[in-house]
């Protein structure tokens, strides 16, 4: 029995020097690490961030639940709003939640310092598994050498895009003309609108229309896919925490998108096979470029979602909101419509250099994505230690130490809609802002496509889709106005839906005569 007992007591020993052992290594890590991040800090003269958002449970649970409730009420972007301006926050500042600390910024200096400046000190973060069940492999959940070789192939794509006529917009649009011609009343212009754009943007990525669907399944498609847009935002908005929400109704959904792109990869691979590369490549320049050098139809497939993703939503809800706010304000909508016919004949084929001339019409876009930036909100994680230029010190205008692993959010919409930065007028929509000097040289400060080199290639593809779009609905319908009735809001206060986009939740409701 003693044998027994000295055996225990000498286990027992071992054990508390093994966890004595192991938390000093911890604290002698953890002492050597915070040295070198003080030093760090010190030789890039970076100083504390003075403001940290305010949170009255713990671990910040009541501030998750306030941006939450925002969400579901529609409010979530103006009561961010709200809430920073109203406790001092400035244009930078320290957030806490669940433990773990993080920073938010919507300084422009901080912005070009992390998307270009600094491009190489961050990663995309948690967003690469908030989004991987729904777009797989591609450019927008890579970082690196993979990030870098998807951005050359889909370059080349865009490329290819810019020099071509709009005549790729005539079948959708004609479909939503047909439309509204057969409408009354009061129309919702918003779904025809994403409709357009899906059209659009599958005819560019998926080619020659695979004939193996139903209509129905074109509907389906739509609705699963913006389904999971919905549970993919919510998984972003959890960061780290995105294994949280993963609802069995999402994984099938995603397998179900997944499945009708992949259709469209087969039906390219087949044609090729049967009637030869080149004849099968100008029906599916896309797909067939990114199989010669990708040799997988499962990686083809996946970049395809990723394009569809920013491609199809992000225009739909351009374009909503350009007639949402021309609506309301009839001076600029009937500015915009003399422009168009004055620069273009009704009934004659529309050019890209007809629309380069339609000044107004730019800067009504401009001033649109500056209101409703299509993606609002964005993040990213330090790979590590680094520096911001500005939010440190009590004036927030020195450096900020950023830590290796921090992640920091970044808010486009509300830089847009800053005070400092666009005038007393910022929360208003006056599109002849964009008329005066100075806004040609804008910089940072206005970025509704990204900056830095993760600009979104689309950008001239989108903004010709959103033109064509305008140019051609206006021409056929003069007299559209605002139903009567209405009750006009300031923008920003309306009802919005916020998935990887935002949109108005009211829609985009108009009189066509």
């Amino acid at each position: 029995m003693m044998d027994i007992s000295i055996e225990l007591t000498n286990t027992r020993a071992a054990l508390l020097t093994l966890f004595l052992g192991y938390w000093i290594y911890i604290y002698v890590r953890d002492w050597r690490q915070d040295n070198i991040d003080n030093a760090y800090a010190q030789e890039h003269g970076c100083k504390a961030a003075q403001c940290t958002l305010p949170y009255r449970w713990p671990l910040g649970l009541d501030i998750m639940k306030a941006q939450y409730d925002a969400l579901v009420s529609g409010h979530l972007l103006a009561g961010q709003i709200e809430w920073w301006d109203a406790d001092g926050m400035g244009k930078t500042f320290r957030v806490k939640l669940l433990g773990a600390v993080g920073y938010v910024t919507h300084d422009p200096q901080n912005l070009e310092t992390i998307l270009s400046t600094r491009f190489e000190d961050y990663t995309v973060g948690a967003r690469r598994e908030g989004l991987f069940p729904m777009i797989g492999e591609g450019i927008f959940t890579q970082d690196g050498n993979p990030w870098k070789h998807s951005r050359e192939l889909l370059r080349r794509q865009f490329a290819r895009i810019q020099y071509q006529d709009l005549k790729a917009f005539d079948g959708p649009i004609n479909d939503l003309l047909g439309g509204l011609r057969r409408s009354s009343g009061i129309v919702d212009l918003q779904p025809l609108f994403f409709a357009f754009t899906q059209a659009t943007t599958t005819s560019l990525l998926f080619g020659e229309p695979f004939t193996g669907f139903d209509p129905a399944d074109h509907e389906i498609f739509s609705e699963e896919f913006k389904y999971c847009s919905l549970i993919s935002t919510l998984r972003l908005r959890l960061g780290d925490f995105y294994w949280l929400y993963s609802p069995w109704k999402f994984k099938k959904s995603c397998d179900n998108i997944k499945s009708y792109a992949s259709c469209y990869v087969d039906h390219a691979l087949r044609d090729q096979q049967e009637n030869g590369e080149e004849m099968a490549f100008e029906r599916h320049p896309f797909i067939l470029d990114l199989y010669k050098e990708l040799q997988d139809p499962v990686l083809v497939r996946d970049q395809l979602m990723n394009v569809l993703l920013a491609g199809r939503d992000t225009t739909a809800c351009l374009m909503s909101w350009c007639f949402y706010l021309l609506v309301r304000n009839p001076a600029s909508l009937q500015r915009l419509r003399q422009e168009i016919f004055s620069v273009a004949n009704k009934g004659e084929d529309l050019t890209r250099a007809q629309i380069s001339k339609m000044t107004w019409l730019k800067c009504i876009l401009n001033e649109t994505n500056r209101l409703y930036t299509q993606i609002p909100v964005n993040s990213r994680a330090a790979v590590k230690n680094t520096v911001l230029p500005k939010g440190g010190g009590p004036d927030g205008l020195s450096p900020l130490f950023i830590k290796k692993g921090v992640g920091i959010v970044f808010s486009p919409y509300h830089m847009h809609r800053h005070k400092e930065l666009y005038g007393e007028d910022a929360g208003e929509f006056r599109p002849e802002r964009w008329e005066r000097p100075e806004m040609k040289n804008i910089g940072w400060r206005f970025m509704p496509f990204h900056g830095g080199p993760r600009t979104c290639l689309g950008k001239d593809f989108a903004l010709a889709e959103a033109s064509y779009g305008i140019v051609r609905i206006l021409q056929s319908f003069p007299n559209l106005a605002l139903p009567l009735g209405v009750i006009v809001e300031k923008p920003g206060k309306e009802t919005q839906d916020f998935t990887i986009v935002v949109s108005s939740r009211e829609g985009c409701k108009v009189m066509l005569n």
